[in-house]
């Protein structure tokens, strides 16, 4: 039985991969913004463990690992919470840059830093979910996509520095998906939002366990999913 700690659990791609791996007796850490959000993802993940920690607030993530008992053995490390706030250069804020930088680049390499030691003892595999966006920028994507541009980097990095050390490290580009992330684009964008025009979240969810249960001769290191509409 593997150990996944899981941001993103809650919504989205992030409960479709919690609910897969849920469901074939695996053993879930995840990731909470507080301990009401904890209490809610026990509820639905009998059995699963938590860890609270705000990832709006990548400074003091340290802070509230060493207060809480961290598991000490993690198989994957699965980055999936993300936030976006689109706006043309001009008009965004440094708040909005901070908030988007901070919950998309920021804590992942934090979170990472943090767990390296274990991931190291168990040759884990490490997955970005990322972004068509962390591909190519479009106008009023300026924030999301350089938050996601340096998640690439990230990984990239982190996959050469870890190589040796049996780390497996995987970037998933997802197009556009079916989630209350992608209701809220559409309708910052002023569009109608259709969900099933966009990819369902259960198939990014098979492509991300993919690149987990690949055997260890292998490693996926850049996976792009498109709409296949």
């Amino acid at each position: 039985m593997a150990t996944h700690l899981i941001t993103g659990a809650g919504a989205g791609i992030g409960a479709a991969v919690a609910d897969r791996l849920h469901a074939r007796g695996d053993d879930l850490v995840l990731l909470a913004r507080d301990a009401a959000r904890a209490r809610q993802l026990v509820e639905r993940y009998p059995g699963a463990r938590t860890l609270v920690g705000d990832l709006a607030d990548p400074d003091r993530l340290s802070w509230a690992f060493s207060h809480q008992a961290v598991p000490d053995r993690i198989d994957s490390l699965l980055h999936i919470a993300g936030v976006v706030d689109l706006g043309p250069v001009g008009e965004l804020s440094t708040k909005t840059w901070h908030q988007q930088l901070n919950v998309n680049l920021v804590a992942p390499a934090e979170l990472t830093r943090l767990l390296l030691p274990t991931l190291r003892v168990s040759k884990a595999t490490v997955v970005f979910v990322n972004s068509g966006a962390g591909l190519t920028a479009h106008a009023d994507w300026s924030a999301y996509a350089a938050s996601k541009h340096g998640l690439k980097a990230l990984a990239d990095a982190l996959r050469a520095e870890e190589r040796a050390n049996g780390i497996r490290v995987t970037s998933v580009y997802p197009g556009r998906t079916a989630t209350a992330m992608q209701a809220k684009v559409h309708s910052q964008e002023g569009k109608e939002y259709d969900p099933s025009a966009w990819i369902d979240p259960e198939s990014v969810a098979t492509t991300i366990l993919m690149a987990v249960d690949l055997p260890r001769d292998a490693e996926v290191n850049d996976l792009s999913v498109r709409p296949g509409r």
